[in-house]
């Protein structure tokens, strides 16, 4: 929650997320390096922005996303899919 509000300005609470699933895998650019990956959702008004390290940010349908080939691993093999086998119970 604090990275969410930190790089997207976006403030959750504890009790407003619903987990989606929790997997590790290999970095996208950074040889040698694993990372953990928490997925979760929740729903809130207003509009996030590309604050700290973030430059910008992109809003992109989880089916085209599988078709891009700038994708980090660990987005195509489990977050996207789970995103789209999710999609109904998110609200999509």
């Amino acid at each position: 929650m604090r990275e969410v509000s930190e790089e997207l300005g976006v403030d959750f609470e504890a009790k407003d997320l619903e987990p989606y699933g929790e997997w590790s895998g290999p970095a996208a650019n950074e040889e040698d390096t694993s990372i953990q990956a928490y997925l979760f959702a929740a729903r809130f008004n207003g509009s996030p922005e590309p604050l700290a390290e973030l430059e910008e940010l992109l809003w992109i349908d989880p089916r085209d996303a599988l078709l891009r080939n700038d994708i980090a691993p660990l987005l195509r093999e489990h977050v996207l899919p789970t995103l789209l086998a999710n999609a109904n119970d998110m609200g999509a």
